[in-house]
């Protein structure tokens, strides 16, 4: 190979590459998805499964619910039979706690995400992102990779979509999450970067997103869970009337939908608040995070233990608008209850309070977060006095299958867990559940916090203050993109129609 001479042009082949068309990338993407016999629900049919052509549901008797299978893109639904394996739809998985668990008079209903491939509802916020992309040129299965930054259940749910999808997946998440989570990664074939950090070291997972971005330009497509519209629009178009169907089906004469709690997180589930408030108008939302690192409530910062709900800013998709509350959950309540919940002593001692034995064999059911997410409705039923009327919303996100490591090292930490421990513990952190740290939002209260997205996404991510602007002044704003999911629908379909694998269920 020949010297080159001093002063000449270096060219690199990037030069001289010719980025793909919109269309040469589609007509990749609709070849791959042939190939692969991939054919992708609308949302409509995850949020009403009895529109999923019979053909499909029929093939779905023969595949478990975790299964690396492309029809199991019909299972994002909060509708799944809750069975392993084999299982067709029914209605929303849910259940309600009783006082006797509570502590109050409100009714708390509880959205299940245990029934989802993966374990997980967040194989629904990554749906969005990716398809979207996907649908429309803008993502090459053949020559890209999708890149997940999450502190957990998102790249698991982002990962496991990736691999139903044909499309090759990165990983980054700190490296303090559950060793379940890093396993399941690695079964998907993922990419796999470890951050420095837990739960609230959000910031260096965008670091490392950053750096893989600039060195792998247009390998990599970055699909950021608290920036992408895609993860809110799935819950708005599902999440939401999946609660709208269980209040009708159990309300009573008197019942008011009077309330929705959410931890933060990436903020995607709270996009199931903007549908609720359209239907119920006088709902009040509540936005929770870790009183160890309270951003909504005090500007603060920290580090905490509930799995699934990185912090320490505001994400870009959060609608502060459509708050009315936010409220600090310790992380070491989560914690106790967890141990109540899971070892023998406290199922004990919450069977001889008086807890349906139904009930105390369902609390697997509840991951760290959600067991914040059932403290939070706690916290405001006990607020706002709430009385037998008043339905108050959540959802489990995961259960503790993905966290049995978490219980075996607090049994080494802090060794058995007793009769002593479960009496304390029960009385501390459900009956005696308290009203600190909770404030209910003025309007510059809200416009506070609206406005600390300024310093991670203007003068960090590339936003752009126009924008930071029409998010709180733009009164269709919010209501254009999360109805987006109806002109998604429509691109899905002709998708499909260029795949030509429908045709077989006509």
């Amino acid at each position: 190979m020949g010297l080159v001479p001093r002063g000449a042009a270096i060219h690199s082949w990037k030069e001289s590459y010719e980025m793909p068309s919109k269309e040469q990338v589609l007509e990749n993407t609709v070849r791959r998805c042939r190939e692969r016999n991939i054919i992708i629900p609308t949302y409509e049919q995850m949020r009403d499964p009895r529109k999923i052509p019979a053909g499909i549901v029929e093939e779905l008797k023969d595949i478990g619910l975790w299964d690396l299978h492309p029809r199991n893109l019909f299972r994002i639904t909060w509708k799944n039979e809750p069975v392993t394996r084999g299982g067709g739809f029914r209605g929303v998985n849910y259940f309600e706690i009783p006082r006797a668990l509570s502590g109050v008079d409100a009714r708390i209903f509880v959205l299940l995400g245990k029934f989802f491939p993966t374990g997980a509802h967040k194989v629904g916020a990554t749906f969005g992102p990716l398809v979207e992309k996907l649908v429309r040129g803008e993502f090459d299965p053949t020559t890209q990779k999708a890149l997940w930054p999450s502190t957990g259940n998102y790249c698991r749910g982002g990962a496991y979509d990736s691999r139903l999808l044909a499309c090759p997946s990165i990983a980054v998440l700190p490296e303090g999450m559950s060793q379940e989570r890093f396993e399941y990664l690695k079964k998907l074939g993922s990419e796999i970067y470890a951050t420095p950090g837990t739960e609230s070291n959000v910031k260096e997972v965008y670091d490392k997103t950053h750096e893989l971005k600039n060195e792998r330009p247009d390998e990599v497509v970055v699909l950021n869970q608290f920036e992408e519209f895609g993860n809110s629009v799935w819950h708005y178009a599902v999440t939401g009337p999946a609660m709208e169907e269980v209040f009708t089906n159990e309300k009573r004469a008197s019942d008011r939908f009077a309330a929705v709690f959410l931890t933060q997180g990436s903020a995607g589930t709270l996009g199931c608040a903007d549908y609720i408030r359209e239907k119920f108008p006088r709902v009040r939302i509540c936005a929770g995070e870790a009183l160890q690192c309270p951003t909504l409530l005090y500007n603060g910062y920290g580090e905490h233990r509930i799995e699934g709900i990185g912090d320490k800013h505001v994400p870009w998709i959060h609608n502060i608008r459509n708050m009315d509350m936010v409220a600090g959950i310790d992380d070491e309540q989560c914690i106790r209850l967890i141990r109540l919940f899971n070892e023998e002593a406290g199922r004990k001692h919450m069977r001889e309070a008086g807890v349906p034995e139904a009930i105390v064999d369902r609390l697997d059911l509840f991951g760290i977060s959600s067991v914040a997410n059932l403290v939070g409705a706690i916290k405001m039923a006990r607020y706002y006095e709430m009385d037998t009327d008043d339905c108050i919303f959540t959802v489990a996100t995961d259960s503790m299958e993905l966290y049995q490591s978490r219980l075996r090292e607090l049994r080494e930490e802090r060794g058995e867990y007793t009769a002593s421990d479960a009496a304390r513990d029960f009385d501390a952190c459900l009956m005696g559940q308290t009203i600190d740290h909770m404030l209910e939002l003025t309007y510059w209260d809200r416009k506070r916090v609206h406005n600390l997205k300024y310093f991670t996404w203007v003068e960090q991510q590339g936003k752009t203050v126009e924008e930071l602007n029409a998010q709180w002044y733009d009164r269709n704003y919010w209501a254009s993109r999360l109805n987006s999911y109806r002109e998604w629908d429509e691109r899905i379909r002709e998708f499909n129609e260029r795949t030509g694998l429908l045709k077989q269920y006509e």
